[in-house]
C-alpha cells in the first residue's frame, strides 16, 4: 500500500496468470466500486464491470460479471417457479372449490329429503368424488411433467393398440351416449405407449364431449417424411375462433359437461415433452373439429 493514506490511496494485487506472475495496481475507487457492485448484484440489480482492457484485472471484471449473472438468472428461475407454484396451487384450490361445496351443500339436505332425493343426492356425491378423483389425478401426472420428473421411452407401437388402451378408460361414456369409435388406417410408430395413451384418452374425451349422443369419432394416422400422426375427428359442429385461442390454456372456462380446461393441456403436454406436438383444425359448415398428434421423426 502507499505510503500516501489519504482519498486516492492504492492497494497491492498479487496475481498470478498463467504464464507468470505480476503485481497488480487497483484504486481504492476501483475496488470500491466493483465492491458495491458485486452488492448491488446480490440484492437483484444490474451490475456490469467489464470494460474493453487487457489484463488481469480486466479478467477479473469479467469473471465477476460471468458469476453475479449466473447467479441472477438463478434467481429469477427461481422466482419464475415460485410464481407458477403459487398459481398453480391457486388454480387447483380454485377447481376443487365447486366440487367440495356441491358435496357439502347435497350432504345438509340429505337430512330432511325424501328417501329418492337421498338417493339422487348420494348419486350426485359420488358423481362429483369420481370429478375429483380424476382432477387430482390429472394435476399430479402434469406436476411431473412440468417438473421434469418423467422418463420417456419410445417404443415402436401400432395405433391400433394405443386406441385399444385408451378405450378401456372411456367405455362407459362412449355407452351411455351411445357412440362409437372408428379407426380408418393403422400405423406403426415410435412413442411412449403409456403417456401416449394418457394423451390419446383426454382427446378421445373431448371428442366424445363434442360429439353429442349417436356421434361417431373417427381416428386416422398416417406420415410424412416430417412427422407421424394420429388424428381424431368429432361428430360435433366445429370450432368456433374465439375457441381456438384457448384450448390448451390451463383452467380455461370449459362448457363442456364436467370440463376442467386441463385435459386438452396435458395432452399437449405429453406431446411437447416427447418431441411432438397437438394442431387443430377448427372444422365446421357440418363437420367437426380434428385434432393432429404430431411425432417429429
Amino acid at each position: 500500500m502507499s505510503k500516501d493514506c489519504g482519498k486516492n490511496w492504492e492497494m497491492r494485487f498479487l496475481l498470478q496468470p498463467s504464464g507468470g506472475s505480476g503485481i497488480v495496481w487497483v484504486s481504492k475507487k476501483e475496488l470500491l466500486a466493483l465492491s458495491e457492485g458485486i452488492r448491488a448484484a446480490i440484492d437483484g440489480q444490474p451490475f456490469d464491470p467489464r470494460d474493453d482492457r487487457e489484463g488481469a484485472l480486466s479478467i477479473l471484471k469479467n469473471d465477476i460479471y460471468t458469476l453475479t449473472h449466473a447467479g441472477q438468472e438463478q434467481k429469477n428461475v427461481l422466482e419464475e417457479e415460485k410464481e407458477r407454484m403459487s398459481e398453480y396451487l391457486s388454480d387447483i384450490s380454485h377447481q376443487l372449490k365447486t366440487p367440495v361445496s356441491s358435496i357439502l351443500l347435497m350432504t345438509e339436505l340429505m337430512t330432511d329429503a325424501p328417501e329418492e332425493t337421498q338417493r339422487d343426492f348420494l348419486l350426485g356425491i359420488k358423481k362429483e368424488i369420481r370429478h375429483m378423483e380424476w382432477l387430482v389425478s390429472v394435476l399430479l401426472k402434469m406436476a411431473k411433467l412440468d417438473s421434469s420428473a418423467v422418463n420417456f421411452h419410445a417404443q415402436e407401437t401400432a395405433v391400433s393398440y394405443l386406441l385399444k388402451e385408451a378405450l378401456k378408460s372411456l367405455d362407459i361414456i362412449l355407452d351411455i351416449r351411445n357412440q362409437t369409435i372408428r379407426l380408418l388406417h393403422d400405423l406403426t410408430l415410435s412413442c411412449d405407449k403409456k403417456w401416449t395413451v394418457e394423451a390419446m384418452i383426454n382427446l378421445l374425451k373431448n371428442a366424445s364431449e363434442c360429439s353429442g349422443e349417436n356421434g361417431e369419432i373417427v381416428i386416422d394416422s398416417g406420415q410424412n417424411p416430417l412427422y407421424d400422426w394420429i388424428s381424431v375427428t368429432d361428430a360435433g359442429e366445429g370450432l368456433k375462433k374465439e375457441q381456438m385461442a384457448g384450448l390448451f390454456r390451463r383452467f380455461e372456462s370449459s362448457q363442456k359437461e364436467n370440463g376442467y380446461g386441463i385435459g386438452l393441456p396435458l395432452a399437449l403436454s405429453i406431446m411437447r415433452a416427447q418431441n411432438g406436438d397437438i394442431e387443430v383444425m377448427p372444422g365446421g359448415n357440418g363437420s367437426g373439429a380434428t385434432f393432429f398428434m404430431k411425432f417429429y421423426k
